[in-house]
């Protein structure tokens, strides 16, 4: 049995350089390192994800992966003025987030999030009294 079991995401992307665009330009990540056909991002929280360049084959009934970030409007307006593919625009979800869908360079779906102003306002309010 292990102590510990780490999250690592792995991308496959048909080139990196606008894999890159969009993951650490547009979206946020930080880049810890990379290699040949290799690149390791980070989101906020330590999650690794791992670009790797190869044949890529994106499939809507597969995962997808989601990523929250502190201005969805201003992400997705980007990306849809960079000519980039928006499934799902910006809505307010019932669980308390807005979200987006949008297509990454090679495809794939990606979830981009972020609280909703309703639940950071409950989330910060006093409690009762």
């Amino acid at each position: 049995m292990h102590d510990r079991v780490d999250l690592r995401l792995v991308v496959s992307v048909t080139a990196l350089d606008p894999a890159l665009a969009f993951y650490e330009g547009l979206v946020g990540l930080r880049r810890t390192a990379s290699a040949d056909e290799l690149a390791w991002l980070a989101t906020a929280d330590g999650v690794e994800i791992m670009l790797h360049e190869r044949p890529a084959t994106p499939s809507d009934t597969a995962v997808a992966l989601g990523l929250a970030v502190p201005d969805l409007d201003g992400v997705v307006g980007a990306w849809a003025a960079r000519g980039g593919v928006v499934v799902d625009p910006p809505e307010e979800r019932p669980w308390g987030e807005r979200m987006a869908v949008v297509r990454d360079p090679d495809g794939h779906l990606v979830c981009l999030s972020q609280a909703s102003a309703a639940a950071v306002a409950s989330s910060t309010a006093a409690p009762p009294t």
